[in-house]
């Protein structure tokens, strides 16, 4: 099953992110809670954590691209 990953709201005042850096490529195993990418806010720069245990399918944003929050960043296929 096909898992979308959304740019999170990491502040009250948080509407957008910047991708800087993508700590895993397509193709990769991810397990639940380890560093996907990193994003920069106005007010940081923090990790964002995968939700689920799967494979890294899709990359739809790539690094240094401003995103709204909300939008699909990439997609994760998980078993089952």
């Amino acid at each position: 099953m096909d898992v979308e990953v959304i740019m999170p709201r990491l502040g009250q005042e948080m509407t957008k992110g910047t991708i800087v850096e993508w700590y895993k490529k397509e193709g990769d195993q991810l397990e639940e809670g380890e560093p996907l990418f990193m994003v920069d806010t106005e007010k940081a720069t923090m990790d964002v954590e995968s939700e689920v245990s799967g494979v890294l399918k899709k990359i739809l944003i790539g690094e240094n691209e401003e995103v709204p929050v909300g939008e699909v960043v990439a997609i994760i296929e998980t078993q089952g």
